[in-house]
């Protein structure tokens, strides 16, 4: 078990959270983390290292500030994450664990990459 607590920016629970005594939640089935080019590789490696210890979590997403791109990993087995890559505004990202679907341009619909 990890001696260290991370925040996600989003995360969907299923259900009461497992340990509301403690301020702690150890049951989401989606965490999501917008990042910046520099927390990306943290949200993408050791982050996401300590997200695969919850035997409850089915997709973890990635979700750049600075460009329209999603990167979706989705648990096969205990072991085995699938990535898939959405770059395109008319990309459906699909999250299954909870059955919402959204296309690239409504999650980015306010966003204006101009003025970064």
């Amino acid at each position: 078990e990890a001696s260290m607590y991370t925040y996600p920016d989003v995360m969907v629970i299923c259900g009461d959270p497992a340990s509301p005594e403690d301020d702690m939640v150890s049951n989401a089935v989606v965490i999501i983390e917008v990042f910046s080019p520099s927390s990306k590789n943290y949200d993408r490696g050791q982050k996401f290292q300590y997200y695969r210890m919850l035997p409850s979590l089915k997709e973890y997403l990635t979700v750049a500030q600075d460009e329209m791109h999603i990167e979706r990993y989705t648990r096969r087995t205990a072991q085995e994450w699938i990535l898939t890559d959405f770059w395109q505004p008319e990309d459906s990202l699909e999250l299954q664990s909870i059955g919402v679907a959204l296309k690239l341009s409504e999650i980015y619909r306010r966003v204006d990459f101009t003025k970064q």
